[in-house]
């Protein structure tokens, strides 16, 4: 998930498809999660991921000389339209490994078989409550975010308004006509968001506060890139000022932006309005190089892999013992209390949640 508002960063997180990654020789590498020398290249290992996927050339090739593996990516959307794809190609995938898949996401594809159980190398280093119900057997943690409101800094002090602070604060008449959001059919973040709201006012509220934001005048687009760089004023695509996004697109939005060291981030967080999501990466089920799908994950939760996130995706990683870089520290905010759902009920109620939202909202 890249988190920016700029060309330059769209550019950088190679929208394009990225096939053959690194070029390692295969001497003496290992083939995979044995450990075992080989004298040649290993096949090469697919990963099918949301279109916002990016890490560092350098650590992909990095993975083929400890491997020997080539990593082929393939790019499927938003997570929500690419954990379709992966369900209705369940036993036959197009990939060997699936990366972003969150927990809002995670049981339906459990539950499809969309997964063959495989537990990763360094799941030690992760904490629990990042962990799958099932302890890490079906998929394995890689890296946290917190789905927030992000605001145009500028646009507010223009216009003399305080920007909101929590859910209520959408609602507002004073925020008329500000927000876009995403449809949570189709969009990660937009499931997350309503998921969110869901926690704050319960099954019996939530409806009465979604109307109360369609008749403030929210805007519903299919995606985050689109949500972020067409309709977000903050990146200079659009006209509205507040936007669905993360807790950590203000670091992007200063490393990619014209100043180099800013008293503070153009963008601002609604803190009050946070939803806690977390990524998982799994082996596919049917997968035709699981042996090269393994060493991809035990590499994804390694070190290199994890210290690559925060400056490429601008997520958290899932281990504790990676040091974060300092703009990161600098220009993000720390969610102290983030909505949460527990698993069980995501999975009992996300198919109903999101049918009633597009009754409600896209009528």
């Amino acid at each position: 998930m890249n988190r920016t508002a700029t060309t330059a960063l769209a550019a950088c997180l190679g929208v394009a498809l990225l096939a053959g990654c690194g070029s390692g020789d295969g001497e003496g590498a290992p083939t995979g999660g044995d450990g075992e020398g080989t004298d040649t290249a290993a096949a090469p290992v697919t990963l099918l991921t949301h279109d916002s996927f990016d890490i560092s050339e350098e650590v992909l090739e990095r993975f083929t000389e400890e491997t020997g593996h080539e990593v082929v990516i393939v790019r499927g959307g938003d997570a929500g339209v690419m954990v379709n794809q992966a369900v209705l190609t369940a036993g036959n995938p197009q990939a060997d490994v699936l990366f972003g898949v969150d927990n809002t996401l995670l049981s339906r594809a459990v539950d499809e078989g969309v997964f063959e159980e495989y537990e990763a190398a360094g799941l030690d280093a992760v904490p629990d409550e990042l962990l799958p119900p099932d302890g890490g057997r079906s998929v394995t943690p890689i890296d946290t975010g917190d789905i927030c409101v992000n605001w145009d800094r500028a646009w507010f002090e223009e216009e003399g308004i305080e920007p909101p602070e929590t859910l209520e604060d959408l609602a507002d008449p004073a925020m008329a006509d500000l927000l876009v959001v995403q449809n949570p059919a189709t969009s990660s973040p937009g499931l997350g968001f309503l998921l969110g709201t869901v926690a704050a006012f319960g099954e019996d509220g939530w409806q009465d506060y979604w109307q109360s934001l369609v008749d403030n005048g929210v805007e519903v687009v299919n995606g985050w890139e689109q949500a972020y760089y067409d309709h977000f004023s903050g990146s200079g695509g659009g006209d509205r000022p507040l936007v669905v996004s993360y807790a950590t697109s203000p670091p992007a939005e200063v490393i990619f932006g014209s100043d180099p060291d800013p008293e503070e981030a153009p963008t601002g967080v609604s803190t009050g309005t946070c939803f806690r999501q977390v990524e998982f990466a799994g082996l596919l089920s049917g997968a035709e190089n699981p042996e090269g799908g393994r060493a991809l994950i035990d590499f994804m939760l390694s070190e290199p892999f994890q210290e690559d996130l925060p400056l490429t995706m601008f997520v958290n990683p899932a281990r504790t013992d990676v040091e974060l870089p300092e703009v990161f520290t600098e220009y993000g905010v720390v969610v102290e209390d983030p909505y949460t759902l527990d698993p069980a009920v995501i999975a009992e109620n996300r198919a109903s949640l999101v049918d009633d939202w597009t009754a409600l909202v896209l009528r």
